[in-house]
């Protein structure tokens, strides 16, 4: 017994695959972060070269000024016509430096180098270099250089501004400080509202996971609660289900009191017989054993079709099954003709087996009461198909057409059968939620026998 219990909670158990707001938020915060690193990325780049060329600008404007004031001295050197306006140049190691240099000539610099020297590379060209340099120990040096010929001068002068980058270098790392803190309070802030999206927007599955649970502890019998537009066709489909299941749960009821009534009348004069000990035991249990085997079968023959209802995936090929069902019936009566119409192409929402079996009874009653001639015609009519079985035997009066539906009604006795062709054939289309009636074949004068069952596309 306590097997049996494990084995049933282990059936129960679902297979978790961890939280469905935690793999919301993960993917929304990886994904938020990757766009705040790339875009303060390309931002700080963006920004620190407008530091930068902002840096270089006031440098190369020093370097033009020095250009345009520049001049030939009495002994070939160069010399300005005035002076630099900044106050740095005066100023030993003040961070901004000047220096002209010509092959032949001594460096002409700014007081603020005082004893040292901008380092002179050769260039092919007149055009202005920039570049970083480290040839003073104590600064990190941003120098912007170039080659001029002034008039009467051979030689080619070079022209160098050099500045302590320390004050860019500070504008870049305060404006990186900046980015840091307000990418990350806007990264945080936007996890925040990813969270809180989520954890709203998967608000209704946890009050759909109560209202189950109340179903279940028998508080509740449906959902009813109202429900956003993603969530609300789940709820129908759910609520379907269980009016379905509660259906097929009271036809089984209904089957087996039914069943279980129609049992015992047979068994009561059975048991009245033999305590009786009547002469004609014998006979009254073979009449009431084939009683009680017809209502078995009926019932059998129901339940089977309840059982087998409600699937999306119950379909069958018309023609198939009426072809087998014709062939069946046809080695039963070979005196009877046969005729089939209708388009190949049909399918219905029924099992074959319950589609042979109604088919079966409806075709074998033609060929049994008919007079040789069968007709069956398969049509379609809107959301349905329609089988239309006719004979040309003698038909049935239209106010014995309802109670022939009837279990064990027959109204020829002289021939064999159980009397439950037509119910179990009315009791299955209704199951499947279709339909069946009688009426008099225009053709053939017979019974017209009109079974409509749901079309399956």
């Amino acid at each position: 017994m306590a097997e049996a219990d494990a084995t049933a909670e282990k059936s129960l158990k679902i297979r978790n695959t961890g939280s469905l707001s935690r793999r919301m938020i993960g993917v929304a915060a990886l994904w938020i972060l990757v766009l705040l690193f790339g875009g303060g990325m390309a931002l700080d780049r963006v920004l620190s070269d407008a530091i930068t060329r902002n840096f270089d600008g006031g440098i190369e404007y020093v370097l033009n000024s020095m250009v345009a004031a520049g001049e030939i001295g009495p002994e070939g050197e160069v010399r300005f016509s005035r002076a630099l306006a900044d106050q740095r140049f005066l100023e030993p190691n003040s961070g901004l430096y000047w220096q002209v240099s010509g092959k032949g000539f001594d460096a002409f610099p700014s007081r603020s180098l005082w004893d040292r020297r901008l380092k002179v590379a050769p260039h092919q060209d007149g055009d202005i270099h920039v570049y970083d340099s480290r040839e003073f120990p104590d600064q990190k040096l941003r120098v912007m250089e170039r080659d001029v010929q002034l008039p009467d001068s051979p030689v080619m002068w070079r022209f160098q501004v050099a500045a302590d980058r320390a004050g860019l270098d500070e504008q870049i790392a305060t404006l990186r400080r900046t980015l840091v803190r307000s990418f990350a309070l806007l990264g945080l802030g936007l996890i925040l509202m990813a969270a809180l999206q989520t954890l709203y927007g998967l608000w209704p599955l946890r009050r759909l996971g109560e209202a189950i649970g109340e179903m279940r502890t028998g508080k509740a019998n449906r959902v009813d609660e109202a429900m956003p537009n993603e969530v609300q066709p789940m709820i129908q489909e759910l609520n379907a289900l269980l009016a379905h299941n509660e259906k097929q749960a009271e036809e089984a009821r209904e089957h087996a009191g039914n069943l279980a009534h129609a049992l015992k009348t047979p068994l009561t004069v059975i048991m009245n017989a033999a305590t009786a000990n009547a002469p004609d035991l014998g006979e009254t249990v073979v009449r009431e054993a084939a009683t009680m085997r017809r209502q078995v079968d009926h019932h059998l023959a129901r339940a089977r079709a309840v059982g087998r209802r409600g699937t999306a995936h119950s379909r069958a090929e018309v023609w198939k099954s009426l072809d087998s069902v014709e062939r069946a019936v046809a080695r039963l009566y070979p005196h009877v003709r046969f005729d089939l119409d209708g388009p190949k192409d049909l399918k219905v929402h029924v099992e074959r087996q319950d589609l042979d079996e109604m088919l079966g009874n409806l075709i074998e009653n033609a060929a049994k009461y008919g007079g040789g001639s069968v007709f069956v015609t398969v049509q379609q009519a809107g959301r349905f198909v329609e089988f239309l079985v006719e004979d040309d035997g003698m038909g049935i009066p239209e106010e014995d057409r309802q109670r022939i539906f009837d279990r064990g009604a027959r109204l020829d006795t002289g021939k064999p059968g159980t009397g439950l062709g037509l119910a179990i054939v009315r009791d299955v289309a209704e199951i499947y939620d279709g339909a069946v009636g009688l009426e008099e074949s225009e053709d053939l004068g017979g019974l017209l026998v009109r079974l409509r069952l749901p079309l399956a596309e």
